[in-house]
């Protein structure tokens, strides 16, 4: 880098020197490859066509449509209490924190420096024969004032740059958010699905205690064996076994409740069965996909992040450029004399006077640099076009899911009803003698499997709605608002 005064030559000089050696500086040719992707563009599939048009964007609460108090409660509570989102507020703080340090170097800057020093003097007669065998005072004050003139636009992209990544990590705490509300959402039907098998498994408990009873009833009235009675206890055993590990199915995810919440395992222990329902109809928004980039959080970070990449490569590009400075500085001082004698008037000195730096040779840096942030801006833009790729997947997938899941609801309970009508056939057959207790104990066995695929079922449509809203963007703010509103969120 060659540094020029103007004290030496004119101004038109020396800009007309620098822009000829700028104009030599070789980018190589270097530009972007990838290409922003229109979501307009994208083929949102038959299935996300077909439910367009029939519901809403998800609105901001939007597990509220499970109808249940508790699960309310401990949303709001783990948005509160989580670490999590503690340290995206403290992350987007940061960012703010260091777009107004960068903000700094478009503004003008003053400093001021200011030396005092007591000298003892050389008794040698060629140096300071003035002050021979002398103590005196060495001191110096000045008050320096420098502005860069940002031509190129370096600093201003470089805070743009700034500012585009605290909106993307703002973006990131909504979508941090979101994924934290959807899991307690998702933790909490797992905890009623459990519920349901412990209810299945507790009824199948007790007919097969009633077959119990009857088997030592039919023994004592002389129409029964010991065997009988001997297949009628083996199975108590194992149903017990499996109303032993729902309880602790339902106690682990309990704790993993609380965990998400941000408190301890005691947290845990007011968590009752839930009430969950859902009678919300399967839809999508008639916007979709086109207006899924504002809706979705994480879309809209990487979106602020593509900008910030571009912002990148105007700040690499700039650097080929002579950077010009205006310097100025004014103060007193003085050798020799008193502690503030150098503060008086003939001691006062000033400088002044714009200064320019150039590169004329860097082996390739500045080349090397604008390369990095022109893959930068790639990788930021493939990582958003991918995005909006899996988007839609996601939200076709839920869409399928969901309607297939109603449809399965219908045939499971037809199933739930065959198999309850056979376990009463075949317990009457087996009370009348007309079968034995193994026909007893597959009908049953085949309806305590229909009423956990029922269970499951339900649980399955109540998590893919939560998966659904989560996909839509959750009722999230737009990735374009104020980065300060989720700071103080």
């Amino acid at each position: 880098m060659t540094r020029i005064a103007f004290s030496k030559l004119s101004a038109l000089t020396v800009i007309a020197f620098s822009l000829t050696m700028a104009g030599c500086a070789d980018q190589g040719g270097i530009r972007p490859q990838a290409q922003v992707r229109d979501v307009a563009v994208l083929d949102a599939g038959q299935a996300i066509r077909q439910a367009a048009g029939e519901a809403g964007w998800p609105q901001r609460a939007w597990w509220e449509a499970y109808g249940d108090a508790q699960l309310n409660q401990l949303v709001t509570r783990a948005v509160a209490g989580n670490p999590s989102m503690a340290v995206a507020a403290a992350r987007v703080r940061q960012a703010r924190s260091m777009a107004q340090s960068t903000h700094a170097g478009e503004l003008p800057s003053a400093q001021l420096d200011v030396s005092m020093g007591r000298k003892d003097w050389s008794d040698n007669v060629y140096y300071g024969a003035a002050f021979r065998d002398k103590l005196t005072w060495n001191n110096t004050a000045t008050l320096g004032l420098s502005y860069n003139v940002d031509l190129w636009d370096r600093n201003r992209n470089a805070t743009l740059r700034a500012e585009d990544e605290m909106h993307a990590l703002a973006a990131d705490a909504r979508a941090a958010q979101l994924d934290l509300e959807g899991n307690v959402v998702r933790t909490y039907v797992q905890l009623a699905l459990q519920y349901g098998l412990l209810d299945n498994t507790e009824a199948l408990l007790k007919e097969e205690q009633k077959i119990l009873d009857l088997a030592h009833r039919r023994f004592k009235g002389g129409l029964g064996t010991q065997l009988e009675i001997t297949q009628a206890e083996s199975p108590l055993p194992e149903t017990r076994r499996q109303i032993e590990a729902l309880h602790e199915n339902i106690a682990l995810i309990r704790n993993q409740l609380a965990a998400l919440l941000g408190a301890g395992p005691g947290a845990a222990d007011g968590i009752t069965r839930p009430t969950m329902q859902l009678q919300t109809a399967i839809g999508l928004p008639s916007a979709l996909p086109a207006d899924l980039v504002g809706r979705r959080p994480d879309i809209s970070a990487a979106r602020w992040r593509v900008e910030a990449a571009a912002k990148g490569i105007s700040v690499a590009k700039a650097a080929f450029y002579p950077n010009i400075n205006l310097l100025a500085g004014i103060g007193p001082a003085a050798a020799g004399g008193g502690l503030f004698s150098f503060l008086s008037g003939p001691n006062l000195q000033t400088t002044y006077g714009p200064a320019i730096s150039l590169p004329v040779f860097e082996g390739g840096r500045l080349r090397g640099q604008l390369g990095a942030a022109s893959a930068g801006y790639d990788i930021e833009v493939e990582h958003y076009n991918a995005l909006l790729s899996q988007a839609l997947k996601g939200i076709s997938d839920q869409v399928v899911t969901l309607q297939s899941v109603v449809r399965q609801q219908v045939q499971a309970q037809e199933s739930v009803q065959a198999a309850q009508k056979n376990v009463d056939i075949a317990t009457r057959a087996y009370q009348r003698g007309l079968t034995d207790y193994l026909n007893v104990l597959q009908a049953q066995t085949q309806w305590l499997r229909q009423q956990q695929i029922v269970q499951q079922l339900q649980a399955q449509r109540l998590a893919s709605y939560a998966a659904l809203q989560t996909a839509l963007g959750g009722g999230m703010q737009d990735g374009s608002s104020a980065p300060a509103e989720v700071a103080a969120q």
